[in-house]
């Protein structure tokens, strides 16, 4: 048996996770985050720096996009009652200002500031980590780059996840199924609402554009919608709906810079066109403040998104072929295809080729919509709408063809709300155990209709009771 001292490779990684750091002595930002989640902490000594015990009831979900590094934890804090909010992870406590915490509002929730050492006083309940570890830095270095580190703490999992556990694998994808079809007819009934006000056809445009703001700019991307009928052009003019879009969406620049007012680029097109009609629309023109551009893939600039919607909103037929694309009979491994091809864009001259309006072009062409993004728009904007249509005309028959295809679609894009509802009721399974689109759905409808009903620790969510009596 080889002994721990002639474990060459166990040395290389104490010296790789160790040595290249400044200070040995002092956790990255990662380890410190990964020992407040798994509460690697000594628990009954938690003191904030005014002298008050802390409690934790819940650290809180580990938050990987922006914002606060944990969401919804539970933490009692003196003699005060517990509180649920939002907790951040710094270094030092200077990192409160210097990051710039204090005047961003997406941190106006955090109710209690983890930091490994504290070198200024500041305005939020502060609880110092420096001397509160359960082992040396060095032996949670090498913890943290073990798989027991990657895996969702056993404590940190809903009341729910044993009896999900226990009802086996077939009756869980038919629990998540019908809640994913609950979550169908939730969004049919928004589609409902929305056409008394606007019409049906206005209903769906809104929807898709919508849909195309993600989840960062859904509201400006909406407010576009709305507009569609007045921001339509008298032709069929891309550079002119582009213009509209992109200048009403207040994307465009303010001025040219000199090689765009001498040359007849594409950007100097749109400016032209924008600038001549720009009083027209000048009381409807979004701030660009109100977009989002943080944490974007490239092919998800929202200038890039306008660019596809003006193809989409000069195609008057383009309701006509959704409905037709309903009543076809279309195997379920064609069905991601067979809707791609209504919403597929041949060729945009200049977004084609580039991301953004200042990007370099691409080596090669790339297309506007792709497989996923339809599979978000059939789930969210295309089966809803096309549901609700049904439901309005009375015919069951399409309806139940709308659920079939509903229950059939491919799964989409795993997401961070996904992770992390899979960790906390599934227990850790895979994105692969999420059998399709209306599981997935399904998931998050359980998410909305309990988890965010009760709080981190579960108190009085009935879920877990409903799916025991369920299982009897």
């Amino acid at each position: 048996m080889l002994g721990s001292k002639l474990n060459f490779y166990a040395q290389w990684r104490r010296r790789g996770l160790l040595e290249l750091r400044e200070d040995p002595g002092r956790p990255s930002e990662k380890l410190l985050q990964a020992v407040w989640f798994h509460q690697r902490i000594l628990r009954d000594d938690l003191r904030s720096t005014d002298g008050r015990p802390i409690q934790v009831l819940h650290p809180g979900f580990w938050n990987h996009e922006a914002g606060p590094d944990f969401r919804k934890a539970l933490v009692r804090i003196g003699d005060d009652a517990p509180v649920e909010g939002d907790i951040e992870v710094d270094l030092r406590s200077a990192g409160w200002r210097d990051h710039g915490h204090d005047t961003n509002p997406n941190f106006r929730n955090v109710r209690l500031h983890v930091v490994w050492d504290r070198d200024e006083p500041g305005p939020l309940p502060t609880l110092v980590l420096k001397n509160l570890l359960d082992s040396p830095v060095s032996e949670l270095a090498t913890w943290l780059g073990s798989e027991s580190a990657d895996h969702f703490p056993e404590n940190l999992l809903g009341n729910c996840c044993a009896p999900l556990r226990e009802i086996g694998l077939e009756r869980r994808q038919q629990l998540l199924q019908q809640a994913g079809l609950v979550r169908l007819q939730s969004k049919a009934a928004q589609f409902r609402s929305r056409a008394r006000q606007s019409g049906s056809e206005q209903a769906l445009w809104e929807g898709l554009l919508r849909a195309l703001g993600y989840k960062n700019n859904v509201w400006p991307m909406q407010r576009l919608g709305e507009l569609r009928e007045r921001l339509l052009p008298t032709g069929k003019s891309v550079i002119q709906m582009q213009a509209r879009l992109m200048g009403v969406a207040g994307l465009l620049p303010q001025e040219l810079s000199r090689p765009q007012k001498t040359s007849d680029g594409y950007v100097r097109k749109l400016w032209d066109a924008w600038w001549r009609e720009r009083v027209t629309f000048e009381e409807c023109v979004l701030p660009r403040a109100a977009w989002r551009f943080n944490n974007l893939r490239p092919a998800n600039h929202p200038e890039r998104r306008l660019a596809l919607a003006a193809h989409w909103l000069l195609d008057p037929q383009l309701p006509t072929r959704i409905e037709r694309w309903c009543t076809k009979e279309i195997p379920t491994p064609e069905l991601v295809d067979s809707l791609l091809k209504i919403f597929w864009v041949e060729k945009d001259d200049f977004w084609s080729f580039h991301w953004t309006l200042k990007s370099k072009p691409l080596p090669k062409p790339q297309p506007l919509v792709g497989a996923t993004r339809v599979t978000d728009l059939a789930i969210n904007v295309v089966l809803p709408w096309l549901w609700m249509r049904a439901a309005e005309g009375k015919n069951s028959g399409v309806q139940e063809r709308i659920e079939t295809r509903y229950l059939a679609w491919p799964a989409a894009e795993d997401n961070a709300v996904l992770r992390l509802a899979r960790n906390r009721l599934l227990g850790g399974a895979s994105a692969r155990e999420l059998k399709g689109a209306a599981a997935q759905q399904g998931l998050l409808q359980i998410v909305r209709d309990f988890c965010q009903q009760s709080n981190a620790i579960c108190d009085q969510c009935r879920f877990p009771e409903l799916v025991r009596e369920w299982k009897i």
